[in-house]
């Protein structure tokens, strides 16, 4: 991670040196921001659930599943920053295209020319690093363009970018949020801009989209819910087994202020009332991602999840919430 800048800056006047410091707000603006939606104002992102929502007549396995899962990996839902979770660099008009060359980073023997042309040229700004972890995820996103290109297994190598997976969408203000199969980073094809926690809505504690959740078993990936395209469950013949892309929310009528949470907790579980959770991977545990501070840290900004998780851990952000209080959603849920 690179290094946190000075907060103050130095000037001579007069043969006298001063400190003055850097207004936090100055380095706020100096960040380039991603729009609440990106996606088209009609996708299943951004619609609040209705409070009488059909219920799964399997909820209460799912339920039980769920916990199982929670209580068996580290015993809690932690929240993904550096690794596992991407960087979104915003470009600019100015921001120079290069090339992303894709590479078998599988053994597959084979890469899938249409990666080529769509990376052709990619307006990586020059500060760009992919997120730590084997996945090495990253996201660049254009508004003056309308495009967004995800990476999988992302690197740098003597100056030259090149990417395992992903993806360019255009005119992604139009799209539903879904990437046309079988393209995208998450193994559901559902984009990160959709389901991470933005850096900007973490500070405002206001979430007003769908989260994406990763579990660790999902079943086998023959069995899909929109509005997942594809899967990488592999848990075969559970009958009680969760599928990727199959919604849940937390009950409507849990009183949130009154949970002993970490006020992002809390804002994280009013969010899973009204807009509830997508299943959008699988992972080594339970997990949410957020917005990965390398967006800022490699501008040499400070990491603002110092400030928003104070003191806490961010496996310990959700101790509190009232998992056994979930209810799934039928599948296909909302499929137009």
């Amino acid at each position: 991670m690179a290094l946190l800048p000075s907060r103050y800056a130095k000037f001579a006047m007069l043969g006298i040196c001063a400190i003055m410091p850097v207004p936090p707000v100055a380095l706020a603006q100096s960040v380039p921001k991603v729009p609440a939606q990106v996606f088209s104002p009609e996708s299943f992102w951004y619609k609040p659930l209705p409070p009488d929502a059909p219920i799964h007549p399997n909820s209460n396995l799912f339920v039980r599943e769920f916990l199982r899962q929670k209580r068996s990996y580290y015993g809690t839902v932690s929240i993904n920053t550096v690794k596992y979770a991407s960087p979104v660099y915003v470009a600019d008009e100015n921001t120079q295209g290069v090339v992303v060359r894709p590479w078998d980073c599988q053994k597959k023997g084979s890469i899938d020319p249409s990666l080529a042309e769509k990376w052709k040229s990619v307006p990586i700004p020059a500060y760009a690093q992919p997120a730590d972890g084997t996945d090495a995820e990253m996201t660049v996103y254009r508004p003056a363009t309308d495009q967004i290109w995800e990476f999988w297994v992302a690197r740098k190598i003597d100056g030259a970018w090149e990417a395992c997976w992903g993806g360019r969408m255009d005119k992604a203000s139009g799209n539903p949020g879904i990437w046309p199969f079988p393209y995208g980073t998450t193994a559901t094809g559902l984009p990160f801009l959709g389901g991470q926690l933005s850096i900007d809505e973490l500070m405002k504690k206001k979430i007003n989209h769908v989260m994406g959740i990763s579990l660790v078993k999902a079943v086998k990936a023959s069995v899909v819910s929109w509005p997942a395209n594809r899967s990488d469950g592999d848990a075969e013949n559970d009958k009680n087994g969760i599928p990727e892309g199959l919604r849940f929310r937390l009950d409507p009528a849990v009183d949130v202020d009154s949970l002993k949470m970490h006020p992002i907790g809390k804002a994280i579980a009013r969010a899973a009332q009204i807009y509830g959770f997508v299943v959008w991977d699988q992972a080594g545990s339970i997990t949410l991602r957020a917005e990965n501070p390398k967006s800022r840290t490699t501008r040499n900004l400070p990491d603002p999840f110092d400030d928003i998780f104070g003191a806490t851990p961010a496996y310990a952000i959700l101790e509190g919430f009232p998992w056994d209080r979930l209810q799934f959603l039928p599948m296909d849920y909302g499929k137009p």
